[in-house]
């Protein structure tokens, strides 16, 4: 395997709504993308980083450059074995998950479609279809929420996720658990709580919530320990989880007995295989959290989402939730069941709509020897 050239594209998309969350609202998405050739063919990747730092440190542009000055340059045009040899020759550069993370998708692509086989065998997945929940962003209203949250539940999605905030979480999880008694209902504050907020923590104890995802700040890993000891719902840790190593953190210190996956945060597909055997082995469910992909980069969420110990349903949703035209054909659905397809084919496992990406390219440069 040797890639000859990369194309860096920044396209931006708008979302079908706005989306909130505890420090953001957007009603577009700048995203990078990346153009990989080699000769075993042509194939593309997202790197999962925002335009501005609020997920994250690393952004489209610090991921951009970071590619093409650092990373590129380490591999172009070089023999390379495999996603393995790149992490070995890449993991003396410190930090840039994201940007590492979608290099990495595109030779794990490269290496499905050598071998003929969909990226889901590849990894080691086991399921032809993945369990699908549904994230909802913070609403100006209360019985703004419920009524979305109704329109999802018409549509399929077995679990909905709802964003929380201070001055936005309790009052609001009542009215949803009022209309919604049985509803797999999650709560994700995005770090915007601390331990000193407890007090409301053990009252949402009281709602019947499937998990309480990253309550507290992503360093707070000891502070999570302390807040699972007092309450029953499960604590999920999403940012706090940065590598395979803070997993077993997690599990060793009892912060949490769900984590979620994202494979830009760990750094690629190869680590979010490692946390997802690290919480296996410690009796932790695991589920595939979203970064409001495009077609490209759900496609490699499905595929990870296969493996076995991925037990929640997956906030992995069709492509009309987020996108009035992906950028992939077909476009991903939600079957009746609540669930999403793993694509079959080799490779991806879906057909990159070129037309799609030029309508919303602002950036394109070729990085080459």
């Amino acid at each position: 395997m040797k890639i000859e050239r990369v194309e860096l594209i920044v396209v931006r998309m708008p979302l079908v709504s706005p989306f909130e969350t505890s420090n953001t609202r957007v009603s577009e998405l700048d995203k990078l993308l990346l153009k990989v050739y080699a000769p075993e063919g042509v194939v593309y990747a997202e790197c999962t980083a925002d335009a501005r730092p609020f997920y994250s440190y690393e952004t489209v542009g610090t991921a951009a450059l970071i590619l093409k000055e650092v990373l590129l340059p380490e591999i172009l045009g070089k023999d390379l074995e495999g996603p393995a040899a790149y992490v070995k020759m890449t993991d003396r550069f410190r930090g840039h998950p994201m940007a590492k993370a979608a290099l990495e998708n595109a030779l794990w692509v490269l290496s499905a479609l050598e071998q003929g086989k969909p990226l889901a065998a590849l990894l080691g997945g086991e399921k032809r279809s993945v369990a699908s929940g549904v994230s909802v962003g913070i609403q100006d209203r209360a019985e703004d929420l419920v009524r979305v949250i109704g329109a999802y539940l018409e549509e399929g999605y077995r679990r909905v996720k709802i964003k929380i905030k201070p001055g936005k979480d309790l009052s609001i999880v009542q009215t949803v658990r009022k209309t919604y008694p049985s509803l797999p209902l999650m709560v994700d504050a995005n770090g915007a709580y601390r331990l000193s907020d407890r007090a409301l923590f053990e009252a949402l104890d009281e709602r019947d919530l499937m998990m309480i995802e990253q309550p507290l700040a992503p360093d707070d890993v000891v502070d999570h320990a302390k807040l699972q000891a007092r309450i029953k719902t499960p604590l999920c840790l999403d940012e706090s989880i940065k590598s395979p190593y803070f997993a077993r953190v997690a599990a060793e210190l009892g912060a949490c007995r769900i984590i979620n996956v994202k494979q830009g945060r760990v750094g690629g597909l190869s680590a979010a295989k490692e946390v997802h055997d690290v919480a296996r082995a410690n009796n932790m469910g695991v589920w595939c959290g979203g970064m409001l992909e495009t077609g490209i980069g759900r496609a490699v969420n499905v595929a990870l989402a296969s493996l076995p110990n991925f037990v929640y349903p997956n906030d992995i949703s069709a492509s009309n939730r987020y996108w009035e035209r992906d950028l992939v054909d077909p476009p991903f659905s939600l079957n009746a069941d609540g669930t999403i397809d793993v694509p079959s084919g080799p490779g991806l496992g879906v057909t990159v709509d070129e037309k799609a990406v030029a309508r919303v390219t602002l950036a394109r440069e070729v990085i080459r020897l």
